[in-house]
């Protein structure tokens, strides 16, 4: 299955719900939010979100600075 993910079309790796993704990528939970067709999710919320075809994910580094 394809997704839009951060604007490119790209494969899920066999991934079913948003956790799956993060963790297919090697992305750490505490170090990124997602936004899942529009909506920003809670971590908790990641692993019901599952996927659809054509679906759009962003992935967005949190950068903690002073």
């Amino acid at each position: 299955m394809t997704v839009w993910l951060n604007g490119e079309n790209r494969d899920t790796r066999g991934a079913r719900n948003v956790a799956e993704l993060a963790q297919k990528y090697g992305l750490e939970p505490h170090t990124i939010l997602i936004e899942h067709n529009g909506v920003a999710l809670h971590q908790r919320e990641w692993i019901e979100r599952t996927l659809s075809e054509a679906d759009r994910v962003e992935f967005i580094r949190v950068v903690a600075g002073g």
